[in-house]
């Protein structure tokens, strides 16, 4: 089963590991929402699928056409991610009456690790760096591409609805932009007489949504992508998660803090927060972007 990291956090008895999950959650709305499968070895190995079946109508004896769907083979393997938090033991002894020092410096270290997921997820290339996984700008199919034209071109809600369109079997759960495109938006919904729905998450932050689907930031979706003769693109991303679509993967545990202990070289002691992750797109038409958005 697929349990997104708010879930797990849940089902945790460790009150600091519940706190790394709630920073981490809070901070990044793709992990808010994206689900983790629990798999058992170092990586996994399944079927992408490509064309669905066929039906037809047949006459009383007609020959009957076998129609099966297509498959591309695709592997995806865990990655180590995490960093280690040093607690100076005079620092924790002076200072512990102005705040839980442990608490802060780890709280920081979570910070770090969901940005550099964050990052991941959407520039990750295995090729480029075999210590990272792929993110969903490589993941994503070029026949799920849509462009705003040769040299990229400002943003328009027929486009937006055109890139949600390349999303099957359902709403994308999430439309994952940078913030300038995300203030695009919001003045062509207030040039066009509306505004953008809004609505408190499980954190009590306000969430925007079109058409009903969340938006998302990230500020890792760069806007200053070429795409022809312009080097001022971004793009936008819409995404359905769930184990026939876009979803992470972790070992059984999923993100651990570790307390290492007590360092051989320094009056310190040392706790790890380490995550053995992964990223699989199970359908093609689970996930589309948008490129060459300009301001």
């Amino acid at each position: 089963m697929a349990l997104t990291l708010i879930e797990a956090a849940k089902l945790s008895n460790d009150t600091l590991l519940a706190g790394v999950i709630e920073t981490i959650a809070q901070e990044s709305p793709v992990l808010q929402r994206l689900p983790f499968i629990e798999i058992v070895g170092n990586g996994l190995t399944y079927n992408r699928e490509n064309v669905p079946p066929s039906a037809a109508f047949y006459d009383v004896g007609d020959d009957w056409d076998e129609s099966t769907p297509t498959f591309t083979q695709a592997t995806a393997t865990l990655k180590i991610l995490g960093g280690d938090a040093d607690i100076d033991n005079f620092l924790r002894a002076t200072r512990s009456n102005l705040q839980d020092l442990e608490a802060a410096i780890v709280q920081l270290k979570a910070k770090a690790v969901q940005a550099l997921f964050d990052d991941t997820f959407i520039n990750g290339n295995a090729a480029a760096n075999p210590r990272s996984f792929d993110g969903i700008d490589r993941l994503c199919d070029p026949a799920q591409v849509v462009s705003m034209g040769p040299n990229g071109g400002t943003l328009t809600l027929a486009k937006l609805d055109e890139l949600i369109d390349r999303v099957r079997g359902g709403k994308p759960d999430l439309l994952l932009m940078s913030r300038r495109s995300r203030r695009t938006l919001n003045e062509i919904a207030r040039a066009s007489g509306g505004f953008l729905e809004a609505d408190r998450d499980e954190f009590g932050r306000m969430v925007q949504y079109y058409d009903g689907i969340p938006i998302g930031l990230n500020d890792y979706i760069a806007d200053d992508q070429a795409v022809g003769t312009s080097t001022d693109c971004s793009t936008i991303y819409a995404m359905q998660f769930g184990e026939g679509g876009l979803a992470g993967l972790t070992a059984p545990g999923g993100l651990t803090v570790e307390r290492v202990g007590s360092l051989e070289t320094k009056d310190a002691s040392r706790i790890r927060v380490k995550w053995y992750a992964g990223l699989a797109l199970f359908n093609s038409v689970k996930l589309a972007k948008l490129v060459g958005v300009r301001p």
